[in-house]
């Protein structure tokens, strides 16, 4: 139940869920390669992939720090073998580097479709198929995808169609690999919160400070994922997950310690399933 000498490239891993991804690995032994855009400090985010590393090795792992855009298929192979050569291999993907933009079509520049398209689900495409090379000598290979459930509904695409689609294509990348690459016994599953998670995204672009207090913590992903990647690869795969109602099939009661604020509701997030039942009450935390 060990990620102990286990090799992570995590995409997005400078700040947010993948460094807390990063973190979880990190106090098992692990060995994460932070692959990230961000080198030089940001006047509105916080932290760089080598703050990052200093956090992973503080907390016992080893880092390699990466600059990389996802998009730069060259970069993504480069970074990809150098993260196996100077780990002995690699044992698990995540891809969680995302861009994001809640406008109706109307209202979206092309431009940032493209983005959007670009590190989402072509960056998505990249990882993946630049790390199955390496994953296939793992023991127990992993990819996941921070991505939701196919639940193709309406409401879920009409107040953002270029984000849904962008980011729906994660998941399209999820059901098919997981057939492609099973009979080479590497699985590939996704992961999706039920609430909001409190990073840069839900603070400057979805709801500022008061639904960052609605929202739980990135550790509830960490730790979801660490159960993903523990299971074994060749009977766990093609799942789409959300995070609390897996966490409670392997056998976890507490979610309030995953609260910013245990005093109000928490926010919902989008794309989750309505037939996926809340394992914990979702309103303010009783005494």
């Amino acid at each position: 139940m060990s990620l102990k000498g286990k090799t992570l490239f995590i995409t997005g891993a400078s700040r947010g869920i993948g460094k807390a991804i990063a973190l979880r690995a990190a106090r098992d032994g692990a060995n994460i390669a932070i692959a990230a855009k961000t080198a030089e400090p940001h006047p509105k985010l916080e932290g760089t992939i080598y703050t990052a590393a200093e956090e992973i090795e503080a907390a016992g792992g080893n880092a390699l720090p990466l600059v990389l855009d996802v998009r730069d298929d060259e970069a993504v192979k480069a970074g990809i073998d150098r993260t196996a050569d100077q780990f002995g291999g690699l044992d698990i993907l995540v891809n969680n580097a995302s861009a994001i933009q809640l406008t109706p079509l109307q209202q979206t520049d092309m431009k940032r479709f493209d983005l959007m398209h670009q590190v989402n689900t072509r960056g998505t495409m990249a990882c993946s198929k630049h790390a199955i090379e390496h994953l296939k000598n793992a023991d127990n290979p992993h990819i996941l995808m921070l991505s939701p459930p196919l639940d193709m509904q309406e409401k879920w695409f009409a107040p953002f169609t270029p984000y849904a689609i962008a980011k729906y294509g994660m998941s399209l990348v999820v059901l098919g690999l997981a057939g492609e690459l099973r009979s080479k016994g590497i699985a590939v599953n996704a992961l999706w919160p039920r609430t909001t998670i409190a990073t840069a995204a839900i603070k400057n672009i979805i709801g500022g400070d008061k639904m960052m207090q609605q929202s739980r913590t990135p550790d509830i992903l960490a730790d979801a994922a660490h159960e993903i990647f523990v299971s074994p690869s060749r009977d766990f795969t093609g799942q789409f997950v959300i995070d609390d109602t897996f966490l409670a099939s392997r056998g976890v009661t507490d979610f309030d310690k995953y609260r910013v604020d245990p005093s109000l509701a928490l926010a919902p997030d989008f794309f989750v399933p309505e037939d996926v039942d809340a394992p914990a009450n979702l309103g303010p935390a009783k005494d």
